[in-house]
């Protein structure tokens, strides 16, 4: 039966059938919906179409009509529409060609513009005419209301099941259903204590990365849930460990809506899901559902400490892992004058950067300050604030240590028994298999030989390192074992011993101190805030040293000091002495005055010392080095040296062991023409009866 809408000018292109299913499931049991729609075929013969002239698109079977972004089948037909191949397109129904308005109404305006009919099971409708786009903006209107009200009805039952926590959700390694549906875990002991192992050395190591490298040097494997419901055992590696450690489910939580649809950043304009964190709201969380691993408060604490462990400011603005660096602060110090984070910057020795403006902004780095002293003097108010506070580290450590290592030595005795298994299961197949049948055997040999294989070297592997363990046993130094087994061993102690590591004194650091806040507030100073955990703070002045001695706030008051004090009589260690102690200090030392910085001072002012007195005793008629210098003008360094140069021969005097020039005219004149050039050297040395004469004196 035909219909009035078409026309010699319709039959003249081609008719096209529209086929689609909304899912895979539909396509294999809806057998009969599609036998409909292939059927179209007939009704588009009746309308007048010779059989060459009709053509059958079902590329987007299995696929929803909710979007025409995957669907190549209907961008075909929107394509050849608008090329003007296509008289007639035929659908069961108009939503099988769009349930979504924003690709309805671009195709009935260019099926109006090109002259193209469209058919379904209840007739044919002109796009180009009112009452026919009428009629087919409210089937597409309809289609999609009822595409909402549809995923509406199965949305609100899924989510009443999931409230109920009762949604059966695919299940990780360690958690099985049981035949009656109830979540349990698997009989399984290895993976079991595999599941514990993780989260227990994530406690002690407190990066996802140290689990790995534990895992790893040991020779231990992962078990892992593949897509078909197996478990598998695979190598450790960082995202496996990191999604064991955010799953839910091993706190024994039912969760639904973990993730989200949201801006993809690799392609801008596109969307993608993501996984949202713990903090960022899941839609549904009902506790104590599962059998648990670990309890709802370690699962908490792990999650703040994985996002502490990030050291991305922009995003997360959180301290980062501690490193081995030398900066003591690295990850928590804050800019005192604009707020933002500070880096660390190790060339030219460690500093803290603030860098933040100038890489968004372009401009000046704000502040750099030198990590040494600002270290210094947080691990000494860190200390002082712990100081009251006896620890037994020794005992604690050794006794963790002890149960990580037997942890492992279980995990590892498991593992092989597990191959031994497999190995056993390998043989027993092997023995069933007819002889006669090679193809199998021989197959079944080399699995057999594969897994006796591996059984033998993992073994071997664990015998050496039992081996290595109990050859080269942990131990520390005889002197931090003295301390640390001491009675009253206290964290300072602990603290300034050179075996412990840089990352153990960071996190130590961190255990109290939320962030430290800098600004420099002179030269030669800066000012510290420390914000402890609890919120409250502390400031401290601490002091830089600087290029210069002139540069410093009180050198006027110290210059004049010291030219008073070298004009009394004072020597330079003497003075520097007095200025420490009255809180002055040098340029290079920020706790006290250097015997260089009064020399360098009094030179400038061309100020002489006075003879420096020494512990031997004048002797009449004879002359020391330096009280020869005196008398001569010149240092006792150009005396020495032409002593040592054979230039003035001079014997020791036996008593005292010292060069002793007589103090005669004679003498000091023969010195004299050796300083001007005269002579090149004189002889100076006397008889054992005049050096006997002299002890006698």
């Amino acid at each position: 039966m035909g219909s009035e809408l078409v026309t010699a000018h319709h039959l003249r292109r081609h008719a096209v059938v529209y086929v689609r299913q909304s899912t895979p499931h539909q396509v294999l049991s809806n057998q009969e919906s599609l036998r409909l729609q292939y059927a179209l075929r007939d009704r588009a013969r009746e309308f007048g179409w010779h059989e060459a002239d009709i053509d059958v698109i079902d590329a987007d079977l299995g696929i929803s009509g909710a979007a025409a972004e995957l669907r190549q089948g209907f961008k075909e037909l929107v394509a050849r529409v608008t090329l003007g191949e296509v008289g007639m397109i035929l659908s069961i129904d108009v939503t099988r060609l769009a349930r979504n308005c924003s690709d309805w109404y671009p195709l009935l305006d260019v099926c109006g513009h090109r002259q193209c009919l469209i058919a379904d099971r209840d007739g044919v409708y002109d796009p180009g005419t009112p009452n026919g786009r009428l009629l087919l903006g409210l089937k597409g209107t309809i289609s999609e209301l009822e595409l909402h009200t549809i995923r509406s009805r199965l949305t609100a039952g899924l989510l009443a099941k999931a409230e109920r926590g009762d949604l059966a959700l695919s299940l990780p390694a360690g958690l099985v259903r049981d035949p009656s549906g109830i979540v349990v875990k698997t009989p399984d002991l290895e993976v079991q204590a595999r599941i514990d192992l993780v989260f227990d050395t994530f406690m002690k190591r407190r990066t996802a990365v140290q689990v790995v490298r534990t895992f790893q040097a040991h020779g231990l494997s992962l078990p892992r849930r593949e897509h078909d419901g197996h478990v598998c055992w695979k190598r450790a590696s960082v995202p496996a460990v990191i999604a064991m450690l955010k799953n839910p489910a091993y706190a024994g939580a039912f969760v639904y809506g973990r993730t989200r649809m949201g801006p993809t950043r690799r392609r801008p304009g596109g969307w993608t899901k993501r996984k949202l964190q713990a903090d960022e709201g899941w839609r549904i969380v009902v506790k104590d559902k599962y059998p648990a691993f670990i309890d709802w408060e370690t699962f908490e604490r792990i999650q703040a400490m994985l996002r502490d462990n990030r050291a991305e400011y922009m995003r997360n603005k959180t301290r980062g892992v501690p490193r081995d660096g030398a900066a003591l602060l690295h990850g928590i110090t804050w800019c005192g004058e604009c707020g933002h984070k500070m880096v660390v910057r190790y060339k030219g020795g460690s500093q803290y950067v603030c860098n933040h403006l100038r890489q968004q902004h372009d401009v000046p780095v704000c502040q750099t300050l030198r990590a040494a002293a600002i270290d210094k003097a947080v691990g000494a108010a860190f200390l002082a604030a712990v100081a009251p506070a006896e620890i037994d580290a020794w005992t604690q450590a050794r006794k963790a240590q002890r149960q990580a290592d037997e942890a492992l030595d279980r995990a590892a005795a498991q593992q092989i028994e597990r191959l031994r298994y497999e190995a056993g299961l390998a043989e027993r197949q092997f023995n069933r298999v007819d002889p006669d049948n090679r193809l199998v055997a021989a197959e079944l040999e080399r699995r057999w030989e594969a897994a006796l294989s591996t059984v033998r070297r993992a073994e071997e592997e664990h015998a050496a390192r039992k081996g290595k363990e109990s050859s080269s046993p942990v131990r520390l130094a005889p002197e931090l074992h003295a301390k640390v087994v001491a009675i009253g061993q206290r964290l300072p102690q602990i603290w300034a011993d050179p075996s412990v590591s840089r990352e153990h004194r960071k996190a130590l650091l961190r255990c109290l101190i939320e962030k430290v806040v800098l600004r420099r507030s002179a030269r030669d100073a800066a000012d510290v805030r420390i914000v402890w955990r609890g919120g409250e703070t502390t400031e401290i002045t601490v002091a830089f040293p600087i290029n210069t001695v002139t540069a410093l706030p009180s050198y006027p008051q110290m210059e004049r000091r010291v030219l008073d004090l070298a004009r009394s009589g004072h020597n330079d260690r003497e003075i520097a002495a007095l200025l420490t102690a009255e809180g002055f200090r040098s340029a290079s030392r920020t706790d006290a005055v250097l015997p260089a910085t009064i020399q360098k001072i009094r030179l400038c002012h061309r100020l002489k010392l006075q003879p420096r007195r020494t512990r031997w005793a004048t002797i009449p008629g004879w002359l020391s080095v330096p009280e020869l210098a005196i008398r001569l003008g010149v240092a006792s360094n150009w005396v020495s040296k032409r002593i040592y140069r054979g230039t003035i021969q001079i014997d020791r005097d036996l008593a005292t062991g010292r060069f002793l020039f007589p103090d005669t005219e004679p003498a000091l004149r023969a010195l004299r023409q050796l300083q001007n050039g005269a002579v090149r050297t004189i002889n100076l040395r006397v008889n054992d009866r005049v050096q006997e004469g002299h002890q006698d004196a």
